[in-house]
């Protein structure tokens, strides 16, 4: 049995009890939130200031700090991202202001990507949904109907390069202070909100401690911890055997365990991505904590069905770029090359 077979079987066994099976888990500890955003925060903050200290001892010292204090904000991105779906405390109060801050951190409006989050998680793996916290991902159909520029762009588009480098530092540090005409007023308030408030920190910053030693600590910081967030969201929803589906195809529960993966890392990346890899248990039921993903993954063998990949077998899904819809899967343009001529034979 194929792994779609397997997640289609697990889906229709869960469709009418999958609420009950999570339940359980939608317990947010206030002990375990607050101690998560202790060693989470205080760390981040510790390893900003060495690397400011570092500036006279060595960059390439300071270069090496922003690794780890990179895997630090990209777990304080993970709490904002937490509060955002109201999973992290019992309180919808706490949720907002604990995670306008971390998402300050970030330089993330939250209230922002709340709303644009949440419509992701809406319409995941829905074809007729796509646009909102996602990945540019064009069909075989749409792409050979495409012109030649439009084709060129979404080539460049999907390039690791950009996709990993310029463009995920771009998103974070420029697409965010801009507010959408098509948003809602409390989307572009938090925009506006966000961009004062980081106006006043960086003159603060460069006030303090100059405007040069501000950028070499926080540039590398934020391109690391950029890279690595974008390549999160990617490999989890970009993988050969995902699920896309039209319409009233579209199934909520196949969504969640057939077009999220779960990305088996190694401990030590698991606990610096807050669990994130139980991405597929985080898509059927947002309101579980970080903290519980593991627990419920492990507890039901019936999550264990769905799609994993690991580290090492991840770096392939850089080469995927199209959803076809006959075979059912994401091709490589190599693979898409190898289409064309066999349908055309």
């Amino acid at each position: 049995m194929s792994t779609n077979e397997r997640v289609m079987e697990a889906s229709e066994s869960l469709q009418n009890h999958w609420k009950a099976i999570v339940a359980k888990y939608h317990r947010p500890s206030k002990m375990r939130s607050t101690w998560q955003l202790i060693n989470t925060i205080v760390p981040y903050i510790g390893l900003w200031i060495l690397m400011y200290l570092s500036l006279d001892v060595s960059y390439l010292l300071t270069l090496a700090l922003a690794l780890p204090t990179a895997g630090f904000l990209v777990r304080i991105f993970i709490i904002s991202h937490d509060c955002g779906h109201g999973s992290y405390f019992k309180s919808t109060l706490a949720n907002n202001i604990v995670g306008s801050i971390t998402g300050f951190l970030c330089w993330t409006p939250y209230y922002f990507w709340k709303h644009d989050h949440a419509l992701h998680h809406a319409g995941a793996g829905n074809l007729d949904k796509r646009g909102h916290g996602d990945i540019w991902t064009m069909t075989v159909k749409e792409y050979m109907a495409a012109p030649w520029r439009k084709r060129l762009i979404y080539r460049i588009y999907r390039s690791p390069f950009l996709l990993f480098g310029i463009g995920s530092f771009y998103l974070f540090v420029v697409e965010y202070r801009i507010p959408r005409r098509k948003g809602t007023a409390r989307d572009r308030r938090s925009v506006w909100r966000m961009n004062i408030a980081l106006g006043l920190f960086v003159a603060a910053m460069c006030l303090t401690i100059g405007w040069k030693a501000f950028l070499l600590v926080q540039v590398p910081v934020f391109f690391i911890a950029a890279a690595a967030g974008t390549w999160l969201f990617y490999v989890q929803h970009q993988f050969e055997d995902v699920y896309w589906a039209k319409g009233e195809e579209w199934d909520f529960v196949a969504g969640s365990l057939q077009g999220s993966s779960y990305y088996r890392l190694p401990k030590v990346l698991q606990w610096f991505t807050g669990n994130i890899g139980f991405h597929h248990i985080h898509h059927l039921s947002a309101k579980i904590p970080n903290y519980f993903l593991e627990e419920c993954h492990r507890d039901n063998e019936i999550f264990q069905k769905s799609p994993q990949i690991s580290l090492w077998s991840s770096l392939k899904c850089m080469n995927y770029r199209l959803w076809d819809d006959e075979s059912k899967k994401l091709l490589t343009f190599r693979d898409f090359k190898r289409m064309k001529k066999s349908r055309a034979a």
